[in-house]
């Protein structure tokens, strides 16, 4: 089996999406379903707060993805959108020749 690594825009998008997929999601929660450490979850949750992508909580003590970070969860879709095509386009010229 083929391990990919992902970049963290990929890790990012990630955490937003599971945060927009709850109510109000939780650091555990987060740490689970990205399959992050807690040092790494930490480090990637200060960033996404700190550019108005991901929104604390407080008195829940829970995560909630913005509407700046919904706007780029819409952009990072279409651009992977992009990318799949493009490759699918490349391998389909390179079995032609």
């Amino acid at each position: 089996m083929l391990s990919k690594y992902r970049s963290r825009t990929e890790i990012a998008a990630q955490i937003l999406q599971s945060a927009n997929g709850h109510n109000d999601i939780t650091k555990t929660r987060l740490m689970y379903n990205v399959f992050l450490s807690y040092a790494q979850l930490k480090e990637y949750l200060a960033l996404l707060i700190q550019n108005g992508l991901l929104e604390y909580l407080e008195g829940k003590n829970s995560f909630r993805t913005t509407e700046k970070g919904l706007k780029f969860l819409k952009i990072y879709e279409k651009m992977e959108e992009l990318v799949a095509e493009a490759k699918l386009t490349a391998v389909q010229k390179s079995k032609k020749e």
